[in-house]
């Protein structure tokens, strides 16, 4: 299977669905609500997220039918193939829909591709607010714009990337804990909270603001963030040797048979070196 085929094919994709997205940026969009996790960002769905879909899976669906490639995507149900196929896409076309609602900057086009193992080895990720391009091949390292990615941690602080901002966080004091420890143990000056965008641009924030992280803690409330969320951005942090797994440190599962939620295990991903 040509991997680099398959990623232009991708980035081509999620070019277009930045370009829907540009499209309504500035309009006020009708919100509906659709069955998801526990907290209201995971529930809320718009034309332009459907739109987008529709317009990747253009591009996607004759590779599925050429390579024999499954498909797992956020507003189309799971019809679970992609346990009999060898790989399958993991697309999440409007990644951060809450921060597109609030004409605020964090959302961002997702498509990866999974090994049925729950490997990534194509992973990309496309901010229509920047027009910046990221994306990654499994063992041919990461790319911003087309050209080779080469991170710089020259902060002397620490950078949490959250959705959630910690004073609205029922679990702070614990995340604070966990922040005054990679402070510390870094010797950084002091803390620097980056709130409010999607999951996927939370992931590129702690890349691009290092040395930084980006982390979920377990939770039994279904939600969390799915594999859609995480996906593109673990094969880019793959690239990069950098952690993406479970809160614990395991391996992520993105190919989940009991759920499609990561609320169990919780995620982290860190760039402190």
């Amino acid at each position: 299977m040509d991997l680099q085929h398959l990623a232009n094919i991708a980035i081509e994709a999620a070019l277009s669905a930045g370009k829907i997205i540009q499209k309504y940026m500035d309009d006020d969009i009708v919100v509906e609500q659709k069955e998801g996790g526990s907290t209201y960002a995971s529930q809320v769905v718009t034309k332009v997220d459907r739109e987008c879909e529709s317009v990747i899976m253009s591009h996607l669906t004759p590779t599925c039918k050429a390579f024999d490639i499954g498909v797992l995507t956020e507003e189309t149900k799971d019809d679970g193939n992609r346990f009999k196929k060898d790989f399958f896409w993991c697309v999440d076309p409007m990644d951060g829909t809450l921060a597109f609602i609030n004409k605020q900057s964090g959302f961002s086009v997702a498509i990866a591709l999974i090994a049925k193992d729950g490997t990534p080895v194509i992973g990309v990720v496309f901010d229509p607010s920047t027009e910046t391009l990221y994306h990654a091949i499994k063992g041919h390292g990461a790319y911003k714009n087309r050209t080779s990615w080469n991170i710089k941690n020259t902060n002397d602080y620490l950078t949490y990337a959250t959705d959630k901002t910690l004073s609205n966080n029922p679990k702070s004091a614990e995340i604070q804990q966990i922040l005054n420890k990679h402070k510390t143990t870094l010797g950084l000056k002091g803390i620097k909270e980056l709130s409010g965008a999607g999951a996927v641009m939370c992931a590129i924030l702690a890349l691009e603001n290092g040395p930084a992280c980006f982390f979920k803690l377990p939770k039994k409330e279904i939600g969390g963030g799915s594999i859609w969320d995480y996906a593109a951005t673990a094969c880019i942090y793959q690239e990069f040797g950098l952690q993406a797994t479970t809160f614990s440190g395991d391996t992520l599962d993105l190919n989940k048979r009991d759920s499609t939620f990561m609320n169990d295990e919780g995620v982290c991903y860190a760039n402190l070196a």
